[in-house]
């Protein structure tokens, strides 16, 4: 049902048929993260949300294209959950630096050799 997505197939047309379009909207991820964050006990959770979401369309935009990299509602929740885990274990950090370190643990390991440098 979502052949833009890897590993998935276009459905056959006498299935097609049978259903109805719908429209869908891109979500509003800077929101998203936002809650995320006030979630798990971020104080400025809009302003960092924003800055997530921007830096991962700029990743997204200047970082090689891999079948592997994804940028997507996906990894921003992961990021956040682990933004969320390591607050709970030091509430006393900066936000941004955990938010920072989230991204650099959860991002860094995926890149290929030439988009670290970039990434850095």
């Amino acid at each position: 049902m979502n052949p833009g997505y890897a590993g998935r197939s276009e459905l056959p047309d006498n299935l097609k048929a049978l259903l109805r379009p719908i429209a869908m909207m891109v979500p509003d991820l800077a929101l998203i993260a936002e809650i995320m964050l006030g979630s798990e006990g971020f104080q400025n959770g809009k302003v960092l949300g924003k800055k997530l979401i921007t830096l991962y369309s700029l990743m997204q935009q200047q970082m090689s294209k891999q079948d592997h990299y994804d940028y997507g509602m996906r990894a921003i929740k992961a990021v956040l959950v682990v933004a969320g885990s390591v607050k709970r274990v030091d509430p006393e950090m900066s936000e941004e630096v955990i938010l920072l370190r989230a991204v650099r643990d959860m991002s860094l390991p995926k890149l290929v050799g030439p988009d670290v440098p970039l990434f850095n």
